[in-house]
Protein backbone atom coordinates (compact mmCIF):
# COMPACT_ATOMS: atom_id res chain seq x y z
CA UNK A 1 0.00 0.00 0.00
CA UNK A 2 1.78 3.15 -0.77
CA UNK A 3 1.04 6.11 1.46
CA UNK A 4 0.49 9.89 0.56
CA UNK A 5 3.52 11.33 -0.48
CA UNK A 6 4.25 14.89 -0.74
CA UNK A 7 5.65 15.35 -4.08
CA UNK A 8 9.06 17.85 -4.51
CA UNK A 9 8.43 21.47 -6.60
CA UNK A 10 10.52 19.65 -9.72
CA UNK A 11 7.48 17.25 -10.01
CA UNK A 12 4.89 20.01 -10.59
CA UNK A 13 3.09 19.61 -13.86
CA UNK A 14 4.98 21.54 -16.73
CA UNK A 15 3.80 21.96 -20.30
CA UNK A 16 6.22 22.31 -22.60
CA UNK A 17 6.92 22.20 -26.24
CA UNK A 18 9.97 20.30 -27.74
CA UNK A 19 14.05 17.77 -30.72
CA UNK A 20 16.96 18.85 -30.03
CA UNK A 21 19.95 21.23 -30.56
CA UNK A 22 23.77 21.35 -28.73
CA UNK A 23 25.63 24.13 -28.07
CA UNK A 24 28.27 24.63 -26.08
CA UNK A 25 28.75 28.21 -24.26
CA UNK A 26 30.77 29.15 -20.53
CA UNK A 27 28.09 30.67 -18.94
CA UNK A 28 30.10 30.60 -14.89
CA UNK A 29 31.95 32.83 -12.92
CA UNK A 30 35.23 30.77 -11.89
CA UNK A 31 36.15 30.25 -8.36
CA UNK A 32 39.62 31.41 -7.46
CA UNK A 33 40.36 28.62 -5.04
CA UNK A 34 42.33 26.34 -7.93
CA UNK A 35 38.77 24.58 -9.24
CA UNK A 36 37.65 25.34 -12.84
CA UNK A 37 34.35 25.05 -14.59
CA UNK A 38 34.52 24.35 -18.24
CA UNK A 39 32.11 25.08 -21.59
CA UNK A 40 29.02 23.51 -20.93
CA UNK A 41 27.23 21.69 -23.21
CA UNK A 42 23.70 22.44 -23.79
CA UNK A 43 20.45 20.04 -25.08
CA UNK A 44 17.69 21.33 -26.22
CA UNK A 45 14.57 18.71 -25.67
CA UNK A 46 11.14 18.91 -26.75
CA UNK A 47 8.59 16.92 -25.38
CA UNK A 48 5.40 17.53 -23.36
CA UNK A 49 7.50 16.38 -19.71
CA UNK A 50 10.62 15.00 -18.81
CA UNK A 51 12.67 13.61 -15.82
CA UNK A 52 16.38 13.49 -15.63
CA UNK A 53 18.82 13.30 -16.71
CA UNK A 54 21.40 10.45 -14.59
CA UNK A 55 24.76 10.86 -15.86
CA UNK A 56 27.91 8.50 -15.32
CA UNK A 57 31.10 9.05 -16.48
CA UNK A 58 33.34 5.85 -17.82
CA UNK A 59 37.42 5.50 -18.02
CA UNK A 60 37.69 6.44 -21.06
CA UNK A 61 36.32 9.80 -20.20
CA UNK A 62 33.21 9.41 -22.05
CA UNK A 63 29.77 10.63 -20.67
CA UNK A 64 26.66 8.56 -20.67
CA UNK A 65 23.09 10.70 -20.26
CA UNK A 66 19.46 8.87 -20.02
CA UNK A 67 15.97 10.50 -19.33
CA UNK A 68 12.47 10.03 -19.69
CA UNK A 69 10.09 11.86 -22.53
CA UNK A 70 6.56 12.29 -21.94
CA UNK A 71 4.44 13.56 -25.42
CA UNK A 72 1.61 13.23 -27.16
CA UNK A 73 2.70 10.18 -28.69
CA UNK A 74 4.14 7.96 -25.48
CA UNK A 75 6.55 7.82 -23.20
CA UNK A 76 10.10 7.11 -23.95
CA UNK A 77 14.07 5.75 -22.27
CA UNK A 78 16.12 7.57 -24.05
CA UNK A 79 19.86 7.57 -24.28
CA UNK A 80 22.69 9.86 -25.27
CA UNK A 81 26.96 10.25 -25.31
CA UNK A 82 29.45 12.68 -25.42
CA UNK A 83 32.93 13.13 -25.09
CA UNK A 84 33.12 15.81 -21.87
CA UNK A 85 36.84 16.93 -23.55
CA UNK A 86 35.19 17.69 -26.53
CA UNK A 87 32.57 17.18 -29.91
CA UNK A 88 28.88 16.72 -29.54
CA UNK A 89 26.04 14.74 -28.10
CA UNK A 90 25.00 11.85 -30.12
CA UNK A 91 21.80 11.69 -31.50
CA UNK A 92 19.19 10.42 -28.38
CA UNK A 93 18.01 7.06 -29.04
CA UNK A 94 14.85 5.35 -27.74
CA UNK A 95 16.21 2.40 -25.01
CA UNK A 96 12.21 0.91 -24.72
CA UNK A 97 10.71 -1.07 -27.51
CA UNK A 98 7.41 0.45 -29.08
CA UNK A 99 5.54 -2.04 -27.32
CA UNK A 100 7.02 -1.17 -23.57
CA UNK A 101 5.34 1.80 -21.92
CA UNK A 102 7.52 3.27 -19.22
CA UNK A 103 6.35 3.83 -15.90
CA UNK A 104 5.92 7.44 -15.39
CA UNK A 105 7.92 8.51 -12.47
CA UNK A 106 10.25 11.17 -10.29
CA UNK A 107 13.28 9.45 -10.64
CA UNK A 108 15.56 9.32 -14.37
CA UNK A 109 16.78 5.98 -15.31
CA UNK A 110 19.10 4.52 -13.48
CA UNK A 111 22.24 4.40 -15.58
CA UNK A 112 25.89 2.80 -15.32
CA UNK A 113 28.42 2.17 -17.96
CA UNK A 114 31.85 0.10 -18.25
CA UNK A 115 33.91 -0.22 -21.40
CA UNK A 116 31.55 -0.78 -24.11
CA UNK A 117 28.50 -2.09 -21.41
CA UNK A 118 25.74 0.76 -20.91
CA UNK A 119 23.17 -0.57 -18.39
CA UNK A 120 19.95 1.44 -17.51
CA UNK A 121 17.37 0.33 -15.32
CA UNK A 122 14.06 1.40 -15.39
CA UNK A 123 10.02 0.41 -14.63
CA UNK A 124 7.78 -0.57 -16.95
CA UNK A 125 3.97 -0.99 -17.05
CA UNK A 126 2.27 -4.04 -16.66
CA UNK A 127 0.68 -5.36 -19.60
CA UNK A 128 -2.51 -4.83 -18.22
CA UNK A 129 -2.84 -1.96 -15.64
CA UNK A 130 -5.47 -1.96 -13.21
CA UNK A 131 -7.24 0.59 -11.23
CA UNK A 132 -6.89 -1.37 -7.74
CA UNK A 133 -3.00 -1.22 -8.58
CA UNK A 134 -2.62 2.45 -10.28
CA UNK A 135 1.03 2.29 -9.10
CA UNK A 136 1.66 -1.11 -10.42
CA UNK A 137 5.25 -2.07 -12.80
CA UNK A 138 7.96 -4.11 -13.18
CA UNK A 139 11.67 -3.59 -12.64
CA UNK A 140 13.40 -3.48 -16.03
CA UNK A 141 17.26 -3.40 -17.10
CA UNK A 142 17.97 -2.73 -20.75
CA UNK A 143 21.67 -2.76 -22.14
CA UNK A 144 23.88 -2.01 -24.95
CA UNK A 145 27.11 -4.25 -26.13
CA UNK A 146 28.32 -1.49 -28.10
CA UNK A 147 28.84 1.21 -26.05
CA UNK A 148 25.58 3.03 -26.58
CA UNK A 149 25.01 2.45 -30.06
CA UNK A 150 22.50 0.16 -29.56
CA UNK A 151 19.71 -1.55 -26.67
CA UNK A 152 19.44 -5.00 -26.66
CA UNK A 153 15.42 -6.02 -25.48
CA UNK A 154 15.60 -5.16 -21.92
CA UNK A 155 14.88 -8.13 -19.25
CA UNK A 156 12.93 -8.35 -16.14
CA UNK A 157 14.72 -7.60 -12.77
CA UNK A 158 11.98 -8.25 -10.05
CA UNK A 159 11.11 -11.81 -9.56
CA UNK A 160 7.60 -12.07 -7.34
CA UNK A 161 5.20 -11.26 -10.64
CA UNK A 162 3.31 -9.12 -8.06
CA UNK A 163 1.58 -5.80 -9.92
CA UNK A 164 3.10 -3.84 -7.14
CA UNK A 165 5.76 -1.40 -7.28
CA UNK A 166 9.15 -2.12 -7.54
CA UNK A 167 10.69 1.46 -8.46
CA UNK A 168 13.57 4.06 -6.59
CA UNK A 169 16.17 2.08 -8.48
CA UNK A 170 19.97 2.34 -8.38
CA UNK A 171 22.69 0.80 -10.13
CA UNK A 172 26.72 -0.02 -9.82
CA UNK A 173 29.32 -2.27 -11.47
CA UNK A 174 30.92 -4.58 -9.15
CA UNK A 175 33.99 -6.78 -9.07
CA UNK A 176 34.27 -8.98 -12.49
CA UNK A 177 31.69 -6.79 -14.24
CA UNK A 178 28.70 -7.77 -11.47
CA UNK A 179 26.07 -6.33 -11.74
CA UNK A 180 24.02 -4.84 -8.56
CA UNK A 181 20.65 -3.04 -8.67
CA UNK A 182 18.90 -2.26 -5.60
CA UNK A 183 15.18 -0.64 -5.53
CA UNK A 184 11.93 -0.37 -3.16
CA UNK A 185 9.07 -2.93 -3.69
CA UNK A 186 6.00 -3.67 -2.18
CA UNK A 187 5.56 -7.48 -2.89
CA UNK A 188 3.89 -9.34 -0.27
CA UNK A 189 0.85 -7.52 0.94
CA UNK A 190 2.67 -6.11 3.92
CA UNK A 191 1.56 -2.25 5.14
CA UNK A 192 4.94 -0.93 3.87
CA UNK A 193 7.69 -1.10 1.53
CA UNK A 194 11.11 -2.80 1.78
CA UNK A 195 14.58 -2.34 0.43
CA UNK A 196 15.07 -5.13 -2.04
CA UNK A 197 18.98 -6.10 -4.36
CA UNK A 198 19.76 -8.32 -6.55
CA UNK A 199 23.06 -9.19 -8.63
CA UNK A 200 23.53 -10.31 -12.18
CA UNK A 201 26.67 -11.96 -12.49
CA UNK A 202 26.08 -12.41 -16.67
CA UNK A 203 26.55 -9.13 -17.48
CA UNK A 204 22.47 -8.22 -17.59
CA UNK A 205 21.31 -11.33 -19.20
CA UNK A 206 19.70 -13.03 -15.86
CA UNK A 207 19.30 -11.89 -12.24
CA UNK A 208 19.99 -13.76 -8.91
CA UNK A 209 16.64 -14.49 -6.82
CA UNK A 210 15.97 -10.53 -5.08
CA UNK A 211 16.60 -10.47 -1.85
CA UNK A 212 14.80 -7.91 1.03
CA UNK A 213 17.27 -6.64 2.79
CA UNK A 214 15.22 -4.49 5.07
CA UNK A 215 11.46 -3.98 5.63
CA UNK A 216 10.04 -0.21 6.79
CA UNK A 217 11.52 1.64 3.80
CA UNK A 218 10.16 5.32 3.21
CA UNK A 219 7.70 4.48 -0.36
CA UNK A 220 9.49 7.16 -2.60
CA UNK A 221 12.74 7.81 -1.29
CA UNK A 222 15.43 6.39 -4.30
CA UNK A 223 18.03 3.91 -3.07
CA UNK A 224 21.85 4.76 -3.38
CA UNK A 225 24.51 1.60 -4.06
CA UNK A 226 28.43 2.12 -3.96
CA UNK A 227 30.89 -0.36 -4.07
CA UNK A 228 34.52 0.03 -2.76
CA UNK A 229 37.62 -0.81 -4.45
CA UNK A 230 37.83 -4.14 -2.16
CA UNK A 231 34.89 -4.76 -3.52
CA UNK A 232 32.10 -4.18 -0.29
CA UNK A 233 28.94 -3.42 -1.79
CA UNK A 234 27.07 -0.14 0.13
CA UNK A 235 23.40 0.63 0.05
CA UNK A 236 21.41 3.35 1.42
CA UNK A 237 17.94 4.39 1.78
CA UNK A 238 15.74 6.36 3.98
CA UNK A 239 13.83 3.79 7.06
CA UNK A 240 10.71 4.64 9.30
CA UNK A 241 10.61 3.87 12.62
CA UNK A 242 7.29 4.92 13.15
CA UNK A 243 6.94 8.49 11.44
CA UNK A 244 10.82 9.12 12.47
CA UNK A 245 12.89 9.20 9.03
CA UNK A 246 16.23 8.13 8.89
CA UNK A 247 18.64 7.44 6.09
CA UNK A 248 20.91 4.25 6.84
CA UNK A 249 23.39 2.66 5.10
CA UNK A 250 23.84 -1.30 5.19
CA UNK A 251 27.16 -3.49 3.85
CA UNK A 252 27.96 -6.66 1.68
CA UNK A 253 31.16 -8.06 2.08
CA UNK A 254 30.45 -10.98 0.12
CA UNK A 255 28.96 -9.67 -3.66
CA UNK A 256 25.91 -8.58 -2.12
CA UNK A 257 24.44 -12.59 -1.29
CA UNK A 258 24.25 -10.61 2.65
CA UNK A 259 24.06 -7.59 4.43
CA UNK A 260 24.92 -6.29 7.61
CA UNK A 261 21.93 -4.63 9.80
CA UNK A 262 21.10 -1.05 8.27
CA UNK A 263 22.76 1.84 10.26
CA UNK A 264 21.32 5.49 10.69
CA UNK A 265 24.21 7.92 9.48
CA UNK A 266 22.55 10.94 11.19
CA UNK A 267 20.29 10.55 13.64
CA UNK A 268 17.99 12.99 12.23
CA UNK A 269 14.62 12.21 13.76
CA UNK A 270 13.14 13.77 11.90
CA UNK A 271 9.62 13.26 12.28
CA UNK A 272 7.26 13.34 9.37
CA UNK A 273 4.30 11.15 8.66
CA UNK A 274 4.58 11.06 4.63
CA UNK A 275 7.18 10.32 2.45
CA UNK A 276 9.76 13.23 1.23
CA UNK A 277 11.14 12.43 -2.03
CA UNK A 278 14.27 12.98 -1.20
CA UNK A 279 17.03 10.27 -1.78
CA UNK A 280 20.47 10.17 -0.22
CA UNK A 281 23.45 9.48 -2.44
CA UNK A 282 26.60 7.58 -1.80
CA UNK A 283 30.25 7.44 -2.26
CA UNK A 284 33.48 5.52 -1.50
CA UNK A 285 37.21 6.77 -1.90
CA UNK A 286 40.08 4.27 -2.67
CA UNK A 287 41.28 4.16 0.78
CA UNK A 288 37.47 2.83 1.78
CA UNK A 289 35.78 5.76 3.51
CA UNK A 290 32.20 5.92 2.79
CA UNK A 291 30.51 9.17 2.16
CA UNK A 292 26.80 10.24 2.31
CA UNK A 293 25.11 13.05 1.73
CA UNK A 294 21.44 13.40 2.23
CA UNK A 295 18.29 16.05 3.08
CA UNK A 296 16.45 16.05 6.01
CA UNK A 297 14.55 18.53 7.88
CA UNK A 298 15.82 17.18 11.49
CA UNK A 299 14.01 17.55 14.65
CA UNK A 300 13.65 21.56 14.21
CA UNK A 301 12.05 21.12 11.17
CA UNK A 302 14.55 23.23 9.44
CA UNK A 303 15.54 22.10 5.47
CA UNK A 304 19.30 20.96 4.97
CA UNK A 305 21.99 18.83 3.41
CA UNK A 306 24.28 17.07 5.33
CA UNK A 307 27.40 15.43 5.00
CA UNK A 308 28.63 12.28 7.15
CA UNK A 309 31.43 9.82 6.21
CA UNK A 310 32.19 6.53 7.56
CA UNK A 311 36.06 5.29 8.54
CA UNK A 312 34.94 1.76 9.68
CA UNK A 313 33.17 0.47 6.73
CA UNK A 314 29.86 1.78 7.56
CA UNK A 315 29.64 0.92 11.18
CA UNK A 316 29.60 4.16 12.32
CA UNK A 317 29.51 7.89 10.63
CA UNK A 318 31.41 10.89 11.65
CA UNK A 319 29.20 14.10 13.01
CA UNK A 320 27.30 15.44 10.16
CA UNK A 321 28.03 18.67 8.82
CA UNK A 322 25.79 21.02 7.22
CA UNK A 323 26.83 22.18 3.41
CA UNK A 324 23.89 24.45 2.47
CA UNK A 325 24.44 28.05 3.35
CA UNK A 326 21.84 29.96 2.03
CA UNK A 327 19.40 31.47 4.79
CA UNK A 328 16.96 32.33 1.96
CA UNK A 329 16.35 29.04 0.07
CA UNK A 330 15.49 25.55 0.20
CA UNK A 331 17.61 22.85 0.07
CA UNK A 332 17.05 19.87 -2.14
CA UNK A 333 17.39 16.90 -3.77
CA UNK A 334 22.00 16.41 -3.42
CA UNK A 335 23.97 14.25 -5.56
CA UNK A 336 27.28 12.85 -4.51
CA UNK A 337 30.53 12.13 -6.12
CA UNK A 338 33.98 11.35 -5.18
CA UNK A 339 37.11 10.30 -6.74
CA UNK A 340 39.89 7.61 -5.35
CA UNK A 341 41.68 10.14 -3.72
CA UNK A 342 38.82 11.39 -1.51
CA UNK A 343 38.17 14.41 -4.13
CA UNK A 344 34.08 14.87 -2.84
CA UNK A 345 31.80 16.86 -5.28
CA UNK A 346 27.96 17.93 -4.10
CA UNK A 347 25.42 18.64 -6.18
CA UNK A 348 21.80 19.76 -5.20
CA UNK A 349 19.39 22.65 -5.67
CA UNK A 350 18.47 25.94 -4.17
CA UNK A 351 14.39 26.78 -4.42
CA UNK A 352 13.09 29.83 -3.52
CA UNK A 353 9.41 31.66 -4.25
CA UNK A 354 11.35 33.38 -7.72
CA UNK A 355 14.45 31.04 -7.75
CA UNK A 356 15.10 27.42 -8.89
CA UNK A 357 19.18 27.23 -8.79
CA UNK A 358 21.34 24.48 -9.11
CA UNK A 359 24.67 24.63 -6.86
CA UNK A 360 28.10 22.32 -6.45
CA UNK A 361 30.14 22.37 -3.28
CA UNK A 362 33.33 20.34 -3.33
CA UNK A 363 36.25 19.33 -0.87
CA UNK A 364 39.73 18.47 -1.84
CA UNK A 365 40.57 17.08 1.99
CA UNK A 366 38.37 14.10 2.42
CA UNK A 367 35.06 15.71 3.05
CA UNK A 368 36.92 17.86 5.89
CA UNK A 369 36.02 21.01 4.90
CA UNK A 370 33.98 22.21 2.10
CA UNK A 371 33.86 25.17 -0.67
CA UNK A 372 31.41 27.46 -0.32
CA UNK A 373 28.18 26.67 -2.67
CA UNK A 374 28.56 27.81 -6.20
CA UNK A 375 26.00 28.25 -8.75
CA UNK A 376 26.46 26.72 -12.10
CA UNK A 377 23.05 27.01 -13.66
CA UNK A 378 21.81 30.22 -16.02
CA UNK A 379 17.69 28.94 -16.35
CA UNK A 380 15.60 27.72 -14.05
CA UNK A 381 17.55 24.65 -12.79
CA UNK A 382 16.68 21.11 -11.39
CA UNK A 383 17.22 17.25 -11.23
CA UNK A 384 21.60 17.91 -10.48
CA UNK A 385 23.75 15.03 -11.25
CA UNK A 386 26.94 14.36 -11.04
CA UNK A 387 29.39 11.69 -11.79
CA UNK A 388 33.47 10.93 -11.87
CA UNK A 389 35.24 8.33 -13.54
CA UNK A 390 38.37 6.21 -12.45
CA UNK A 391 40.90 9.08 -13.15
CA UNK A 392 39.41 11.60 -11.12
CA UNK A 393 37.49 13.81 -13.87
CA UNK A 394 34.12 14.94 -12.67
CA UNK A 395 31.37 15.69 -14.80
CA UNK A 396 27.90 17.67 -13.58
CA UNK A 397 24.40 17.55 -14.97
CA UNK A 398 21.34 19.12 -14.49
CA UNK A 399 18.19 20.26 -16.35
CA UNK A 400 16.91 23.73 -16.83
CA UNK A 401 13.48 24.99 -18.29
CA UNK A 402 14.33 27.49 -21.46
CA UNK A 403 11.07 27.42 -22.74
CA UNK A 404 9.50 26.46 -24.67
CA UNK A 405 12.38 23.53 -24.51
CA UNK A 406 13.81 21.43 -21.63
CA UNK A 407 17.44 21.79 -21.33
CA UNK A 408 20.17 18.87 -20.39
CA UNK A 409 23.47 20.63 -19.13
CA UNK A 410 26.61 19.09 -19.10
CA UNK A 411 30.04 21.00 -17.41
CA UNK A 412 33.04 19.37 -16.67
CA UNK A 413 34.83 20.25 -13.23
CA UNK A 414 38.09 20.20 -12.33
CA UNK A 415 39.38 20.09 -8.72
CA UNK A 416 42.63 21.23 -7.66
CA UNK A 417 45.30 18.32 -6.11
CA UNK A 418 43.78 16.75 -2.74
CA UNK A 419 44.89 19.14 0.20
CA UNK A 420 47.94 18.29 2.48
CA UNK A 421 45.29 17.51 5.04
CA UNK A 422 44.17 14.62 3.00
CA UNK A 423 47.76 13.22 2.26
CA UNK A 424 48.80 13.14 5.32
CA UNK A 425 45.36 11.39 6.85
CA UNK A 426 45.95 8.99 3.82
CA UNK A 427 49.47 8.51 4.74
CA UNK A 428 48.79 7.61 8.47
CA UNK A 429 48.56 4.39 9.75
Amino acid sequence: MRPHCLLPLSMMALTMVPPLSVQAAQRSSQPNDGVRFESTLTVDIKAKSMVGPSIRLDEHDIAHLAWMEEDPNGRTVRYARTPTSGGSLSAPIPVNLPDEVPYWRQEAPALEAQGDRVYLVWAKMPPESSANAPFANELRLSRSTDGGKTFLPSVLINDDGEPVNHSFDSIRIGREGAVHVAWIDGRGGQKSSGTYVSRSADHGLTFDKNKKIDDDTCVCCRTSVAIAPDGTLYVAWRKMFGDIRETVVARSDDGGMTFSEPVIVGHDHWNYPSCPHRPASLGVDGDGRVYVVWYTEGEDETPAVYLSYSDDRGQSFSPKQQLNRSKGTFPDHPQLAVDRRGRVVAMWEELSPVRREVVVSYSVDRGHTFSLPHKVNEKKGETPAVAVNVAGQFVLAWKEHAMPNYRIVLQRMVLPEPSSVALIERASP
